[in-house]
């Protein structure tokens, strides 16, 4: 007689992966994926600024002035699908199957309300934005025309971020990836097109560059819409009669609005940073923006790395199986350390090779070879404090991760910063990212301390 199997649910399959799989394949296994995700996420940021230094200095600065309200942009994206990343995984690591599916729905729904936001901000507040960072007409005319197009067509940024959370927090960090490699090499293969204006002088430019970005971003949603409906079974889409919820969005943003407000305040950074070169030359403003698009390539694995961590600890924190928590802290911290080491060696052995895939002039050369040298001294600090940051927002304290940053940014990076231009010597000023970076390890530990004791610790039975 044949014997019939039991049919298992969603949450019952993801336990044989994030119950019980050994932590560091586990770790590698879903961030590895996220990893190449982020740096394909790396190559839209860059690939916009490697074509258009080919077109001009002033278009080049124009687009590292456009970074901070774009960066704005995607912090909101990125901010809550990590909430929503964070409290799936958890929902489903307590078997609450309806949990996770209203996460889901109203994570989505955010999405679309992020996309409202930026679409009446895109209309109304680019001539402002750009005039108070310049008064170089040339350069806030290229602006005004990168950025209006990013924001008025924000709707493909907003659906794949959110779809690609999605994905991750059910472990299927493949088809993430798979979503970003479309979107980036439908980007990179239309960036020359429009730019160098093969397809109207209309469409050239920054603003080629820019239509050249949503289109692939519009690519990249149609994947995770796809994906998210056809071959994720751990969550169950459908709109019939839905409502937005207080409380899960209440438990979204929980998590959610540190991270937003996180990367908000390195979108403030950037700006006092612009304004602070600015006095010197635009010139260092546009070697500013071209490292901020270089050590994408060095932080974005990280931030791989943290997705893939943070759906582990968020369901063995939801499943009380704290030493797997702990093993996964220490596995993707050291990880975290190896990248920045090699991002390191990079920055100080061969900055010349890097800033000459951006047509530097020799002046920018002049001025960008000691920033790189200088600036990442601070990249042997900074994987801990990433990876901790991210330990934080996955345990449900999302607070600690924003005062780290809100200190590390805002009351020592750009008070140090313009102390240090006070000398004169714009070469001086790129020693505010070490200073500010030591301050910002130390909290980390300090909090991470706090984490273990009242969080993690107690998770463990008397006996262990």
């Amino acid at each position: 007689m044949e014997t019939k199997q039991p049919q298992t649910s969603p949450a019952q399959t993801r336990e044989n992966i994030m119950g019980t799989m050994e932590i560091n394949p586990l770790l590698v296994k879903l961030s590895v994926p996220m990893m190449i995700s982020m740096l394909v996420q790396a190559l839209y940021n860059v690939v916009d600024s490697v074509f258009v230094s080919h077109v001009s200095e002033s278009a080049l600065t124009a687009v590292s002035l456009a970074f901070s309200l774009q960066n704005v942009m995607i912090a909101v994206g990125v901010g809550t699908g990590v909430g929503v990343n964070a409290m799936l995984s958890k929902s489903l690591g307590e078997k609450n199957q309806s949990r996770a599916n209203a996460t889901a729905k109203n994570g989505i729904f955010l999405s679309l309300c992020s996309f409202v936001v930026f679409l009446v901000i895109g209309l109304t507040c680019m001539k402002p934005y750009f005039y108070a960072q310049t008064s170089d007409a040339a350069i806030a005319q290229q602006g005004i025309q990168y950025l209006s197009v990013c924001c008025i067509f924000s709707l493909g940024l907003f659906t794949q971020t959110m779809g690609e959370k999605l994905l991750a927090a059910t472990g299927r960090t493949y088809l993430s990836m798979i979503s970003q490699l479309v979107g980036a090499v439908v980007n990179i293969i239309l960036d020359p097109i429009f730019i160098f204006g093969y397809c109207g002088e209309a469409l050239s430019g920054t603003t080629g560059a820019a239509v050249a970005t949503v289109i692939g971003q519009f690519c990249g949603a149609g994947m995770t819409l796809f994906f998210n409906l056809n071959r994720n079974p751990d969550i169950q889409i459908g709109f019939k009669g839905f409502r937005p919820s207080a409380k899960a969005i209440g438990r979204i943003y929980t998590v959610g609005l540190p991270s937003i407000a996180m990367q908000c305040v390195g979108s403030l950074m950037t700006f006092g940073m612009n304004l602070i070169l600015m006095s010197f030359s635009a010139t260092a403003v546009a070697v500013f923006g071209v490292y901020f698009k270089l050590q994408s390539f060095v932080f974005m694995p990280i931030f791989g790395l943290n997705n893939g961590m943070v759906p582990i600890i968020s369901y063995n924190y939801g499943a009380r199986r704290p030493d797997r928590v702990k093993k996964t802290i220490m596995l993707a911290v050291c990880y975290a350390e190896c990248i920045m080491l090699i991002g390191f060696c990079i920055f100080q052995f061969a900055p010349d090779k890097v800033l000459g895939i951006f047509a530097a002039s020799d002046a920018m050369l002049d001025i960008g070879i000691p920033a790189m040298r200088i600036i990442c001294l601070h990249f042997l600090l900074a994987g801990a404090s990433i990876v901790l940051s991210s330990v934080f927002q996955a345990l449900g304290n999302g607070v600690f991760s924003l005062i780290v940053s809100v200190c590390r940014q805002l009351f020592v990076l750009l008070p140090a910063a313009w102390l240090l231009a006070q000398t004169g010597n714009v070469n001086n000023v790129w020693w505010a990212f070490l200073i500010a970076e030591i301050v910002s390890v130390l909290l980390s530990l300090g909090f991470y301390a706090r984490i273990n004791k009242n969080i993690i610790a107690p998770m463990y039975s008397p006996a262990e």
